[in-house]
């Protein structure tokens, strides 16, 4: 099994020099500081200037009376930018700041400036619609080729879409498609590794209900033994483990494809930079959502979801596919491929109803892997991990004990 064992990064302090008073490092480029407005003294000059003694009088002097509220309003005194914005911050501090450990599938992250920028905060990114008209989207369609691109060199799998709503829906979409290319006609249900994350499972049992699937929810361990794998026509399993923990996942896959079953794996898609891709284990479709690419947290979304799976299968994939072709003076050009699965082309008969992606987010995923490189993408990788094996080398510096036996970012205790 290949675990997590990554090479330990050169810590060695930064230099710095200790004697550097701690305010000139302080950030004051703050945009008030900036602001062409007038200030109090300006403010004053101008009402000197007008005969009057306040910005009040100026009011009632110009508003009509007709118009004019009878009555002030219950509100407090006027403030200015400086003194609102030091009102704000003094009522920010009351809040109580504490770091999430929650995670499951989703973390926080860094988007970097350019990115943010010029991709997250440009309109030319933000509103733009799907890419019927490819002679306009040439940019937006290369930058979605290069996401799947990304996806497929992580994952090691021969074909990806250009994104899903995420991770949960992908799930279920993938359950979806196992029941169409399972050889294994007369199954009708389906096993959901216990360690998915809850979201995913409360995700693929509404969907599973709906197509009256059984699902069975249970140890991978079990599949052949307590669990009938000739009933199942697909299974799932997650990558690194909700607990955290690693597994080699290719016996689990071996076992369902004896049976003509569809093997699926929920991965981690930061971890696949230093683990074992699921391609090489024998998946036939590879999930997960590539949040921790940039893409902030957002309260919880959205986020784009990869779906990634064999040539074999690609008619039966959910979703937009990003093709390479040449336009009529024989150049490059890129296209949406293989449209006839989509609801737009096939309406009721389409793979899914779902006929949309996060495209938005896909591309800044896709862009924040081009800005750090495969060897970026690998040392935020080890980082996080060499992080967590310093986090559990403190637990057990403090006799807790640790379940886990190999983990990349999630321990345990």
């Amino acid at each position: 099994m290949q675990t997590q064992a990554a090479a330990k990064l050169d810590l060695a302090p930064t230099q710095i020099d200790a004697v550097t008073p701690l305010s000139t490092l302080q950030n004051r480029g703050e945009f008030i500081d900036r602001h062409i407005g007038p200030n109090t003294a300006q403010i004053e000059a101008m009402l000197q200037t007008l005969g009057l003694d306040s910005l009040e009088s100026l009011v009632d002097q110009t508003v009509p009376a007709a118009i004019a509220l009878q009555h002030p309003m219950a509100l407090d005194g006027a403030m200015t930018e400086p003194e609102a914005l030091a009102a704000l911050r003094s009522l920010a501090d009351k809040n109580e700041l504490r770091k999430s450990f929650i995670g499951l599938g989703y973390y926080d992250t860094h988007t970097p400036n350019v990115i943010l920028r010029n991709v997250l905060e440009n309109p030319s990114w933000y509103t733009a619609y799907t890419p019927y008209q490819p002679e306009i989207s040439q940019g937006r369609l290369e930058s979605l080729l290069n996401y799947q691109q990304m996806v497929l060199d992580l994952t090691g799998m021969d074909l990806a879409n250009a994104s899903l709503l995420d991770e949960a829906t992908a799930a279920a979409e993938a359950m979806a498609l196992a029941k169409r290319v399972s050889k294994n006609r007369k199954a009708n249900a389906f096993f959901v590794d216990s360690q998915c994350y809850p979201q995913t499972i409360d995700v693929i049992q509404t969907r599973a209900e709906c197509f009256e699937f059984e699902l069975i929810i249970g140890n991978p361990e079990d599949i052949g033994g307590s669990i009938d794998a000739s009933s199942l026509f697909g299974g799932i399993f997650q990558y690194p483990a909700m607990n955290g923990e690693l597994r080699d996942l290719s016996d689990f896959i071996s076992v369902l494809h004896q049976h003509d079953a569809i093997a699926i794996t929920a991965a981690d898609i930061m971890s696949l930079a230093l683990l074992k891709p699921p391609g090489e284990m024998g998946a036939d479709v590879v999930i997960g959502t590539t949040q921790r690419f940039g893409v902030p947290m957002g309260y919880g979304g959205p986020h784009a979801a990869y779906f990634a799976t064999k040539d074999d299968y690609k008619r039966a994939v959910p979703g937009r596919i990003i093709g390479v072709s040449v336009d009529k003076r024989g150049r490059q050009a890129f296209r949406m491929a293989l449209q006839t699965r989509e609801q737009h082309i096939r309406r009721e008969k389409a793979n899914s109803n779902i006929c949309t992606a996060q495209v938005l987010l896909a591309n800044i995923s896709a862009m924040f892997a081009m800005y750090h490189g495969p060897e970026g993408i690998r040392n935020i990788a080890q980082r996080i991990n060499r992080l967590t094996q310093i986090l559990a080398q403190g637990l057990k510096s403090e006799r807790m004990e640790i379940v886990n036996t190999h983990f990349f970012d999630t321990i345990t205790f």
